[in-house]
This record gives C-alpha cells, structure tokens and sequence, in this order.
C-alpha cells in the first residue's frame, strides 16, 4: 500500500526536520522557530510544483479545496501554538500524550465532516494504538494541572482538524494524481501559512524575522524537510482516510523508545514496554483492516 510508505517517508522527514529546528527556538524565539517550517518550505514545494508543470496538469482549485485548505492551514498553525504552550509546563509528557490522540479526533471529525465511515475494527485499532502511546509516554499523571492537559487535548484536536482540512482539499480536486494533488494543496498550504506568519511577524515580532534571515542556512534545511514530509503526509492523506495515515505514525513512539534504550541506555519501565506492545498491535490491526 502506497500510502504505508508515504506515511513511514514523512514520519522520518519529520524527525529530521525537528533536528533541524531544534536549536532555533533559542535563538531566534518561539514565532521565529514555528514560521521557518512554512516560509523557508514554500519556495521548494513552488520549485518542484513549477518544475513538474511542463509534464502534468496542475488541478484548479476551487472554492471547496480553498476552504479546506484555509482550514486546515489555520487549524495547524493554532495546534503548533498549543503544542509550543505545553512544552514550557512541568507536565510536558501528560501533554505530549494527550496530543497523540489525535488519530481518535481525526476519526471521529472525519465521520462528520467528510462522511468516512468508522467501523468497529478501524475504531479498535485507532483507540488500541493510541492507549499505548499514553501508556509508553511515562506521564506522571498526578502531577498533571488542568492548563497542561487542556493545551495537549487542544493541540491534538486542532491537528486533527487540520488534517481533515487537507484530507478535504485532496478530495475537492477535480482532476489529476495523488502525487499532484499532494503537492498542489502543499503548495497553497505554505503560501496562506507563510502569508500569515509574515504579516504577523512585520506586525507584532520583526526580531523574529530578522533572526530566521539570520539563521537561512538552518532554516532552509528546516523548511527543505519540512517541506518534503508534508508533502509525503499529504500524499496518505489522498491515498486513505487521515486517521489511518496518523495512527500508522505513531510507530515512531516505539522507534524513539527503542532509540533511547539502546544508544542512550535509558531505561524503559513495564508499562511503557506494554505501550508499545499494544501500539505495534494496534498498527497492525489497522493494517489488516484497510487491506480488508
């Protein structure tokens, strides 16, 4: 399945993104760090899409594809605020759990805006997963404060919502591929982002702007992969419901994990070790149902 690889691409892509980006928030703050991923992106999806025009036909947007995407545009720039918020809170691993479940939101908005049917299998294997996420975050969740979990049930939220923005957009277009159509709505997705970013950074943080400047080099390498794991994301999005595409990626909990345990030599407790058992087991359910 196509949309398999496209998914496990773009959870790769991201992480390398996030490396890129690591040491930016530091320098150039929070907005500056949030912006480069849609500003310094946009010029390689516009290249590559240019580049393409000669051989394919570029789908028209319509009124339907610009609100899905102005949705999901918005939706994504407001779930990064709230993800932003969480990380300054003691209760970083309650938020970052609560954020991952996503995959229920998305399923469970997909059903009612774009009328994706649930089915008991794919609902099973979506909540199967995304227990053991809360479960292998290690979350100390007496310790949680209501404002914490607030953020990272937000952020889940609005990131489900803009991935059935997109999800929505790739459907409205009238003609062409799913590579084409990905990259068409990644396209229009950067330039209302960056547009925004733009006109709040002149507005409200112009030493944001002048450090991104500052740091191009960091920041294109920034924007380059985030550019190439969205468009990878938007291409699962095309291929199969969103809910499926998140909730294959949470495998990079366990990749993570896996990471921290044998080259960092931290040590993984039992309950995290059975998150990441019902997390494979819940992957691979979902698999089996959408070769069903």
């Amino acid at each position: 399945m196509i949309w398999v690889a496209a998914t496990l691409i773009a959870a790769i892509a991201q992480t390398g993104r996030n490396a890129a980006q690591a040491g930016l928030g530091a320098r150039v703050g929070t907005v500056g760090a949030t912006s480069v991923r849609f500003i310094f992106g946009l010029p390689f999806a516009a290249l590559f899409l240019l580049l393409l025009s000669p051989f394919t036909e570029i789908p028209r947007p319509n009124a339907a594809v610009l609100g899905f995407t102005a949705m999901g545009a918005g939706a994504q720039i407001a779930a990064t605020a709230f993800m932003l918020l969480t990380m300054r809170g003691q209760s970083f691993g309650v938020a970052t759990a609560l954020m991952k479940t996503e995959p229920v939101t998305l399923a469970l908005i997909g059903a009612v805006i774009l009328s994706e049917p649930l089915g008991a299998g794919r609902l099973g294997a979506i909540g199967l997963a995304t227990l053991g996420v809360v479960l292998s975050s290690g979350a100390k969740w007496s310790r949680a404060g209501l404002v914490p979990i607030a953020n990272g049930i937000a952020a889940g939220a609005l990131f489900g919502l803009s991935a059935i923005g997109f999800r929505g957009a790739l459907l409205a277009l009238p003609e062409g591929g799913y590579f084409i159509h990905a990259l068409t709505v990644l396209v229009l997705t950067l330039t209302i982002q960056s547009a925004a970013m733009l006109i709040w950074m002149l507005a409200a943080d112009r030493r944001a702007l002048s450090g991104i400047m500052g740091e191009w080099r960091v920041s294109m390498a920034a924007g380059a992969l985030g550019a190439f794991a969205s468009l990878f994301w938007f291409i699962g999005f095309a291929l199969t419901p969103a809910a499926n595409v998140r909730t294959l990626a949470l495998v990079e909990v366990v990749f993570a994990q896996v990471v921290s345990g044998r080259i960092l030599r931290e040590t993984t407790g039992r309950l995290q070790l059975a998150g990441m058992a019902l997390i494979v087991i819940g992957v691979g359910w979902l698999l089996a149902v959408a070769a069903g």
